[in-house]
């Protein structure tokens, strides 16, 4: 992991280009733990050039299907099968014991399929996220059967689960990882903050009962606690349900904001 960071701020270096590290992570139980010593050498590297970094809040990720992914992973969760779409949603191991052969072949039969693999600590995951420059990021695939549950919880997970429940952060901070920070990061002018002039991006919700709803078993789940969602001075969000508006546009990063 230490080699791909040093490589990634090279090429940063060399083309004069920000580098964003995303998703960061400790991946295998041989690099769990290895956290405190990758947060200290961005953290260095931050001093000499632009480098920033998310991470989301599960021990758990989630792409294509392969043996060798599977074989490193406490848990896989099929997440779709072109192949065979009633697997989706269940456990590797429990669909090779149904199909009465090893993982590995139950993988080929699968194939072309999508996972959710838990390879990740949740001390370095906690430790990740409690790192000052660290943004929330997420990403997500819609289509699958039973996708991630990131695509639904992730922010509401940081500011109800790490937030309020385990105290990782204080709300401000919480809310700032996900978009005051993000903007700055991205040099996105007059986003990602409350003030007159701004573009009107708001999410009002109960910081008491704020929460993820989405699990790996029921992944597809609206957060709880959120009232009203503005996009562009739009409501997007309002009752439990989307009013239809699309206000959303692309956004093009400010180049001299960001150098300064």
């Amino acid at each position: 992991v230490i080699d791909s960071l040093e490589e990634s701020f090279r090429i940063g270096r060399e083309v004069g280009v920000p580098v964003v590290i995303s998703h960061h992570k400790l991946v295998g139980q041989a690099n769990y733990g290895r956290s405190e010593e990758t947060l200290s050498f961005i953290e260095k590297n931050m001093a000499k050039q632009p480098i920033c970094l998310d991470c989301y809040p599960y021990t758990a990720g989630s792409t294509i299907l392969s043996a060798d992914r599977a074989a490193t992973a406490t848990r896989v969760i099929v997440s779709w099968s072109k192949a065979l779409p009633e697997y989706a949603g269940q456990d590797l191991a429990d669909i090779a014991q149904k199909m009465g052969v090893s993982q590995d072949e139950a993988v080929q039969r699968l194939l072309p399929a999508g996972a959710i693999y838990f390879r990740m600590d949740e001390a370095d995951v906690q430790r990740i996220l409690k790192f000052d420059q660290t943004m929330i990021g997420s990403d997500g695939l819609p289509h699958d059967s039973a996708p991630h549950p990131r695509l639904w919880g992730s922010f509401a997970r940081v500011l109800g689960h790490y937030g309020r429940l385990l105290g990782l952060f204080p709300l401000e901070t919480a809310v700032h990882k996900m978009t005051g920070l993000t903007a700055k990061n991205f040099g996105l002018k007059d986003r990602g903050v409350l003030k007159e002039g701004a573009y009107a991006d708001l999410t009002l919700f109960n910081a008491d009962t704020v929460d993820e709803v989405a699990t790996y078993e029921k992944p597809i789940a609206p957060a709880r606690g959120i009232d009203t969602v503005i996009v562009n001075g739009a409501v997007v969000w309002r009752d439990g349900r989307s009013t239809g508006a699309r206000p959303g546009r692309v956004l093009a990063r400010e180049t001299q904001e960001t150098e300064n």
